[in-house]
This record gives structure tokens, C-alpha cells and sequence, in this order.
């Protein structure tokens, strides 16, 4: 068995445990394939090595039905942990991860304001960034405006193309941050910065498990928090898009 290794001295105490949590409680849903693992310590996380090939649109397909079923193994509430790991997770690039507020939430409104909009707010102007409208968008996900009959899903958390590695046993879940969410939130990562067969994905998730109507108008709101750390981390473009995106979101 091929090993690989992700190791970073002086890493935020208990981070390569917490992914190790979220991987094994992906994996225990039975739905999309997650990386193994093999070892975790303080300062690395062994994995079975992955061979890659190129997507399909046949095995897009197959992620797409596999990945709604990852989703209905639900979760705790909105803001859990994945099991074996309490306390908050962490959001962000091995090098500079975030903390990712977690909490127990029986409305996923509440949720998203107190878990990452409010703190993702306090963090950007900590930085000296202005995100016009991000404190009242924070209001209206409070006051339940985007609230539906969803139940906490068991999410991936940071599921964008990089973190959806293509094997010849299908497209592999590694990196994540998960937690109980909404599953929406997942599948606006994977349109945010692009995904082989996107729409092959969502057509096979939607007959898999139906989305309710109006998801498109709702993809600026679920996007919000993951372009606001980019903004927080890479500056640049990313602030005039997370601008754009909590205009969009508050239409």
C-alpha cells in the first residue's frame, strides 16, 4: 500500500485529527468514496495514495448520486462536528487554515449567521476590508429568510475541484471540512471555481434527491463565506467577487 503524507510543523493543535474525523464520518455514509486513512498525529495525516485518471461524464454521474447519498446520512444538527471530534474545524489552505465555527443549530439560518457569516464579517474588517451588506445579509439568514424544511446534511464543507480527486473507483472526497449543513452549500462549491461535468453531477444528484426549487437564485448565498476567506487570505479579485456575491444574495 502507497502512503502519502500531509505534514505541517507546528499545525493548529488538533487539525489533522479533526480531518481525519471528518474523512472516516464521510466515509461511513456509504455514498461518495473518501480517501483512506492510514495514521494521524499532531503534525501530519497519512492516506492510502490515490491513482488518478481523468473525469467521465459516466462517472460524473455516478458522484453526483453517490454524493446526495453522502448528504442523507444527515448529521447532529447544522454547525455539528463529524464524529470523533468536538470543538470548532477549520477552513482554509494547509498553510494559513482558518478556525470554522461549530455550534449545535436546529435552524440552518441560524446557523450560517452565527457559524460563518458573523465571523467571517469580524475577520475581513479585522483585515481592513469592507464587505458592503455582509452584516445585514448575517440578519435576514438569522431571521430565517432562507430557512426550509432541510434537514442537517452531512457535508464535505469545502468541496470545490481540487478536493474531488478522479480514481478509477470514481471521483474520491479528500480535504474536507465537514459538518452538519445544508447540501446545498456543497454543491455551490463544486460551481464556484469550476467542475468536470458539472451539470452531468447535479442531474444524477436531482434525480438521486430531488433540490427544491430556486437553487440557482440561491447559489450567491451559500457562496459567500468560502470567496470571503479567499478574500481574507488572497485579497485581489476575490473582494470585489464576495462584494458582488452578497448583492446577489440579498435580491
Amino acid at each position: 500500500m502507497l502512503v502519502h503524507r500531509k505534514q505541517r510543523r507546528g499545525a493548529p493543535r488538533g487539525f489533522f485529527a479533526c480531518e481525519a474525523a471528518g474523512l472516516r464520518w464521510l466515509a461511513d455514509a456509504r455514498g461518495a468514496p473518501v480517501v483512506d486513512v492510514v495514521e494521524v498525529g499532531d503534525d501530519h495525516l497519512d492516506l492510502v495514495r490515490l491513482e488518478v485518471c481523468a473525469p467521465t461524464r459516466a462517472a460524473a454521474r455516478t458522484f453526483g448520486a453517490a454524493l446526495a447519498q453522502t448528504h442523507s446520512a444527515g448529521a447532529a444538527a447544522f454547525g455539528s462536528p463529524p464524529d470523533g471530534w468536538s470543538g470548532d474545524g477549520f477552513f482554509g489552505p494547509l498553510d494559513a487554515p482558518l478556525p470554522m465555527s461549530s455550534g449545535s443549530f436546529t435552524r440552518w439560518g441560524e446557523f450560517l449567521a452565527s457559524c460563518r457569516l458573523e465571523p467571517l464579517g469580524r475577520l475581513l474588517h479585522d483585515a481592513g476590508i469592507d464587505v458592503p451588506g455582509l452584516g445585514e445579509l448575517a440578519e435576514q439568514a438569522a431571521g430565517g429568510r432562507w430557512d426550509d424544511d432541510e434537514p442537517p446534511a452531512r457535508v464535505h464543507g469545502d468541496l470545490w475541484a481540487g478536493n474531488v480527486a478522479w480514481t478509477p473507483d470514481g471521483a474520491t472526497l479528500v480535504d474536507p471540512a465537514a459538518h452538519g449543513g445544508h447540501r446545498e452549500s456543497d454543491l455551490a462549491m463544486l460551481a464556484l471555481f469550476g467542475f468536470p461535468y458539472l451539470e452531468d453531477v447535479l442531474a444524477a444528484y436531482d434525480e438521486a434527491a430531488p433540490l427544491r426549487a430556486g437553487r440557482q437564485r440561491r447559489l450567491a448565498l451559500h457562496q459567500v463565506y468560502p470567496v470571503g476567506v479567499h478574500a481574507l487570505l488572497f485579497g485581489g479579485s476575490y473582494i470585489d467577487q464576495v462584494r458582488r456575491l452578497v448583492v446577489e444574495a440579498t435580491r
